[in-house]
């Protein structure tokens, strides 16, 4: 197979013009599952919640969830999407093992929710992403391949498959292609997934824990030289974070245009994403509407939501994320660039639940795009899961705002909160990390200082007390960092009678 050169990403978007397109799936946080009364619990044995609806046992019968209905309406009027009056649901026929009846109860032709919207920021600008539908279907079952090097299907001895999953209410957000983007392309993308997690989170009608899978992105791209048609895309399947959906389209940008420079079609495929390597590989050639031979569902009546119904809905949907980041802003003191950060660092909610859990705004947000992000980007993770909880990180803030820890101390106990060693007061006991503020401790301290840099001592009791900082420091090194630096200061200047 011969390699082919791949341009720098400055190189492939200066010759190509990307376009974008996004489907998002959403398992719905009912508490069973889309047309059966199974439980929809996380973590659950394998096989567990399963019934013979969504085994697709002989003469089992599905019946519509109401509360999925509701919750994807919702998601529609949040995305300022057409609430369809009359819609059907469809099977969408497959021949793979992750679904029982070898066909996933969806919607085709006449889905729930049309014609949307999100608007998003990325560097100061705007970007509209256009919603082509939004329809409610069934997840799949999680399929497991063992025995191999790759955890895929080719080289394992065995395929094993767990059906908990499958019946789960999924709602899948398709946005129109989105051409115009250029070299921001994949930061946009990144920053719609973010507003529509942000969105779907303030519904109340989803967890939308990427890291969980109960929300996915499959990401399309294509490229094509200005002026010209929009070339083949691709579908990157099952990215599961913010900075997964960015690298993957990064990612496809330098391939296709390595591909195009040498002459080389691109296929219409599904491919998969390797976060070790930040590329992705083929899965299988993209099938089409046709072949997925789609029909309306015989065993399901229609969905005619009552307008009035969804007219009352609309009136109850909660405050948008953006008006609520424009009043967090406010509240904080903080300008548009720096809540920009906080939001692509998807920390604006566990600022505001330290910030309720005592925490000033400042302190906060200090932790949390301080430290704690340093290490989420250093392990490649969600800020969300780095360890650490707002009433934890408020419970830190209160030991150095009560003078018990300096700011040093302070990240060492919160590396211990995020080993797992426990809250901040429980570590900063277990490691002996407290500030001495011993007055007796830290006067010793001062006077083996003072003895064993003359000096330095000199300098300050004539006057020039910026020196003192000198001396500060050798007894924080003999204090292992603990002392109060503030006590230490005007200790000092006292036995040097420069106070």
């Amino acid at each position: 197979m011969t390699t082919i050169a791949l341009p720098s990403y400055e190189d492939a978007t200066s010759r190509y013009e990307p376009v974008i397109g996004l489907e998002t799936h959403v398992e719905l946080g009912t508490q069973t599952k889309m047309f059966c009364g199974c439980k929809t619990e996380f973590g659950a044995e394998p096989n567990t919640q399963v019934c013979p609806v969504c085994l697709a046992l002989p003469g089992a019968l599905p019946a519509m969830n109401g509360a999925a209905i509701e919750a994807t309406i919702k998601i529609g009027l949040a995305l300022n999407c057409d609430i369809a009056e009359w819609c059907r649901m469809a099977r969408k026929n497959y021949f793979y093992p992750d679904m029982p009846k070898n066909f996933q109860t969806s919607q085709y032709d006449e889905p729930l929710c049309v014609d949307g919207y999100v608007d998003v920021e990325v560097d100061g600008k705007t970007y509209r992403i256009g919603i082509e539908r939004v329809h409610i279907e069934e997840d799949t079952g999680k399929t497991l391949h063992v025995g191999g090097a790759t955890g895929r299907i080719h080289g394992a001895t065995e395929s094993l498959v767990d059906y908990n999953r499958a019946g789960i209410p999924l709602v899948e957000i398709v946005t129109k292609p989105v051409p115009g983007l250029g070299d921001q392309a994949p930061e946009i993308a990144k920053a719609y997934v973010a507003e529509l997690r942000d969105i779907i989170r303030s519904l109340g009608v989803s967890d939308v824990r990427m890291e969980q899978g109960s929300m996915r992105c499959d990401v399309n791209t294509s490229l094509n030289k200005p002026g010209e048609e929009w070339g083949t895309r691709t579908e990157t399947k099952n990215v599961n974070s913010l900075r997964s959906v960015e690298r993957a389209v990064r990612s496809e940008i330098i391939r296709q245009a390595g591909l195009l420079d040498v002459g080389t079609r691109i296929f219409q495929e599904t491919r998969h994403f390797q976060e070790t390597t930040g590329d992705t590989r083929p899965g299988r050639s993209k099938e089409t509407a046709t072949d997925y031979r789609y029909f309306p569902e015989p065993d399901l009546v229609p969905i005619a939501p009552d307008p009035a119904w969804v007219a009352q809905l609309k009136s109850e949907l909660p405050e948008r994320p953006s008006a609520k980041r424009a009043r967090l802003r406010e509240d904080w003191g903080i300008s548009e660039l720096d809540m920009q950060s906080v939001a692509n660092a998807g920390a604006v909610e566990l600022i505001e639940e330290t910030i309720a859990a005592g925490a000033s705004p400042a302190g906060a947000r200090k932790w949390w795009m301080g430290e704690l992000a340093r290490r989420a980007n250093e392990l490649d993770i969600e800020l969300s899961t780095v360890g650490a909880t707002p009433a934890q990180v408020a419970a830190l803030q209160k030991l150095v705002d009560e003078g018990k820890l300096n700011d040093k101390l302070a990240r060492a106990v919160l590396e211990g909160v995020v080993a797992g060693e426990g809250d901040p007061a429980e570590v900063m006991a277990a490691r002996g990390l407290e500030v001495v503020n011993d007055t007796g401790a830290l006067t010793a301290a001062v006077d083996e200082a003072i003895a064993a840099n003359p000096d330095i001592a000199a300098k300050i009791r004539d006057g020039k007390v910026a020196a003192a900082g000198a001396l500060v420091g050798a007894v924080m090194k003999t204090t292992r960092g603990q002392a109060d630096a503030k006590t230490v200061r005007e200790l000092i200047l006292s036995r040097l009678g420069a106070s």
